[in-house]
C-alpha cells in the first residue's frame, strides 16, 4: 500500500502519524512521580488537626505530606490519588491497586519517623499496604490531587 502511495503522499501524513504516536504517550501519564514511604502509630497529634481524632478517614486511608506538597500547610485536607509504580525490590508493588488519601500532617512532623526520608508523601500503614508489600521501606508513585 505504501509503495501506492508515492514518497509525497507518504511524507504528508508522517506528521499526523507523529502527532498521534506522542499523544498516546502523553495520555498514559495521569499524574506527578514522586517517591513514598510509610508510618506507624500513634499518628496523633498531627500538624493539621492536633489532636482531633476525627480527622482520619474512617477507612485509615490518609497521609503525611512531604516538602514537594506540604504547600505551607495549604495541603492540609487535601485528597490525592495515589499509586505504585515501581521500587528498588521488583514486587513491591500491587498492581492494578490505586488509593485516595487525605492529608493531615507534616512529613517532618510526625510523631513516628517514616520508613525512608525525603519522600513526597508518607502514608499510614493502612494506605500503604494496599499500594505495596508493607516490607518495603520507599517506592516510587505516580500521584494525583483530586
Amino acid at each position: 500500500m505504501e509503495l501506492l502511495l508515492g514518497p509525497s503522499r507518504l511524507l504528508r501524513r508522517q506528521p499526523l502519524f507523529t502527532f498521534f504516536l506522542i499523544s498516546l504517550l502523553l495520555s498514559t501519564s495521569h499524574g506527578d512521580v514522586g517517591t513514598a514511604s510509610q508510618y506507624s502509630p500513634p499518628y496523633l497529634p498531627t500538624t493539621c488537626y492536633d489532636n482531633d481524632a476525627s480527622q482520619f478517614p474512617p477507612n485509615n486511608l490518609f497521609a503525611a505530606a512531604g516538602d514537594g506538597i506540604w504547600d505551607n500547610g495549604a495541603s492540609c485536607g487535601r485528597e490525592y490519588l495515589v499509586r505504585c509504580i515501581s521500587a528498588s525490590v521488583a514486587g513491591s508493588c500491587q498492581p492494578d491497586q490505586t488509593i485516595q488519601v487525605k492529608i493531615v500532617d507534616y512529613a517532618f512532623s510526625t510523631p513516628i519517623p517514616p520508613s525512608a526520608s525525603g519522600t513526597t508523601i508518607i502514608l499510614s500503614e493502612t494506605a500503604f499496604g494496599i499500594i505495596a508489600n508493607s516490607s518495603a521501606t520507599s517506592i516510587n508513585i505516580e500521584f494525583q490531587q483530586v
